[in-house]
């Protein structure tokens, strides 16, 4: 009878066990760390997506939108004495070193302003003109070119 060669009855090692390629022997636990990193960032996507769809809810509400005025309006109210304090202590200080307040600059910027609309004025006044005599001095060579002609 055919006898054939009895098989060792030993259980095969499963791959995840044994390390894939000799040379890289920590394949098995880059494989379990990137697993627990993708993990990671999935639970990390998931919570930031959450907390944005709350915050855009929170910041479009009306309530928010209330309590944001009150609380902007109570700071502008409590703060306006300190910053007119402020705004004459700036004045002092800038006076006494010689040096120009917003108060002056903002003049200035004025006057700079009416100067350039003039000089803008001007300038269209100027090619007004510029037209008219270039229109006249048309006109004049018109009528001067005919005589000529008829002599």
């Amino acid at each position: 009878m055919n006898k054939q060669p009895e098989m060792s009855k030993q259980p095969e090692p499963t791959a995840q066990l044994e390390p894939s390629n000799p040379l890289k022997p920590f394949d098995a636990w880059n494989t379990m760390r990137d697993a627990k990193l993708k993990t990671w960032h999935m639970t990390r996507d998931i919570s930031l997506e959450t907390w944005s769809r709350l915050m855009i809810d929170l910041v479009n509400s009306e309530a928010y939108s209330q309590a944001t005025s009150q609380w902007l309006d109570t700071y502008l109210t409590l703060s306006q004495p300190f910053q007119r304090v402020i705004e004459t202590s700036m004045t002092h200080v800038l006076t006494r070193l010689n040096m120009p307040t917003s108060a002056n600059v903002t003049s200035l910027a004025e006057r700079l302003t009416n100067v350039e609309i003039r000089l803008d004025d001007l300038d269209a006044k100027l090619d007004d003109i510029q037209r008219a005599i270039q229109a006249l001095a048309a006109s004049n060579h018109a009528v001067d070119t005919p005589a000529k002609e008829v002599h």
